[in-house]
């Protein structure tokens, strides 16, 4: 029994060996041929080359950087709002102070979802640099999509993921949220901020497809921010609207449950059909894209319930948002290293994808539950 044991262990160790021989072979031929190339030339061809590489080697630090170094990442960064301490809805005029000027002009409540939504987009290209549209991302590992890879795309995933949960709510806030629906029109702003946000994720400076020169991508989400902003400064001086009606709500929580019921799926598909353990390379990014999605829907609903606070103690809504906020709190949790997907029954790699799946459905059920309270 442990000469078949160990027999196993040395084929692993074998298999691993050889794969990584071939892949050193594959990666160092062109610079072992450049080099040859190099010595044969006079300097000046030689000097620019020097030039170039020492570009490319900064190019490529930046880039590791940047990748690698998660800026103001924090789990629990919808805390600083302190939403529990807001005693008005939304768009409701908030109670003038006592002694304060009687003919000052009213103010009303901002919105939470807004604020978030804003400030998830600032910590995507402001506070970190937009990994999808960077240069080198698209240019890729030897000509290999970086998300194809199993380095170097977590981060890009996880943005990705993010920004999944703002355009949806983006949407919502137009559709819904942001007007009272049937009697008044879009709100501008929200309409600018909606089309920014649904922008092409990769766009870099220069595109070939179509062929010229391109406004990158994270100009237009910094201009979605903006408009964001702008909506909410126009709401706390009463001139804009926030519908905080129990049927928005119920459409709002609808459409997030949708959301994730489809990132369920998708973490299934893979855990399912491509359980190679460690060596899935497309497991990191589901896994990544799954988490940013939770980490931005954490703090949206967080947000939902300060705006949406009247239906909530209306409809005893606070013990089951409760129990979703910590549903969301342990999947947070779940940061491994190195993501494996492995077999549900495996004994030697975790299937990290289906933890994250079985996270994903304890919200969503309870998001579901949620929404069947509001449609009583």
């Amino acid at each position: 029994m442990l000469d078949r044991i160990a027999g196993f262990f040395r084929l692993i160790g074998h298999t691993i060996g050889r794969w990584a021989r071939l892949f050193f072979a594959w990666a160092f031929w062109p610079f072992l041929a450049a080099h040859g190339w190099y010595q044969r030339r006079s300097w000046m061809i030689r000097l620019p080359v020097i030039a170039l590489v020492a570009l490319f080697a900064v190019l490529y630090g930046y880039f590791f950087w940047q990748t690698q170094v998660w800026s103001n990442f924090n789990t629990a960064f919808v805390d600083q709002y302190r939403l529990s301490e807001r005693k008005v809805a939304a768009g409701q005029e908030l109670p003038v102070a006592e002694g304060a000027n009687a003919t000052a002009p009213k103010t009303c409540q901002r919105s939470a979802i807004v604020d978030v939504t804003a400030d998830l987009t600032d910590f995507n290209v402001n506070q970190n640099a937009w990994i999808s549209s960077m240069l080198l991302y698209k240019m890729g590992f030897f000509g290999i999509d970086w998300d194809h890879t199993p380095f170097l795309d977590n981060k890009a995933s996880f943005q990705r993921g993010i920004n999944q949960a703002v355009r949806r709510t983006s949407a919502e806030l137009v559709d819904t949220l942001g007007r009272v629906r049937g009697t008044s029109g879009i709100n501008n702003d929200l309409q600018s901020a909606r089309g920014n946000l649904q922008f092409d994720e990769y766009s870099w400076y220069f595109g070939l497809n179509p062929f010229g020169l391109k406004t990158p991508t994270p100009s237009y989400y910094r201009t979605a921010m903006g408009s964001l902003r702008k909506f909410n400064t126009d709401l706390a001086a009463c001139n804009a609207i926030f519908d905080g009606r129990a049927d928005n709500l119920m459409q709002f929580i609808d459409r997030i449950a949708n959301d994730l019921g489809s990132t369920s799926d998708m973490l299934a598909e893979r855990s399912e059909n491509h359980n190679r353990g460690w060596f899935d390379t497309r497991a990191d990014d589901r896994f990544w894209f799954a988490y940013g999605q939770l980490y931005a829907y954490y703090a949206i609903l967080t947000a939902a319930q300060a705006d949406f606070s009247q239906v909530v103690q209306e409809r005893n809504l606070g013990a089951i948002w409760g129990g979703t906020t910590r549903q969301f709190q342990a999947a947070l949790r779940i940061q491994p290293a190195i993501i494996s997907n492995g077999r549900e029954d495996g004994w030697i790699m975790p299937s990290h994808l289906a933890t994250m799946g079985f996270y994903i459905l304890r919200v969503r059920s309870n998001l579901v539950e949620i929404r069947s309270v509001l449609d009583r």
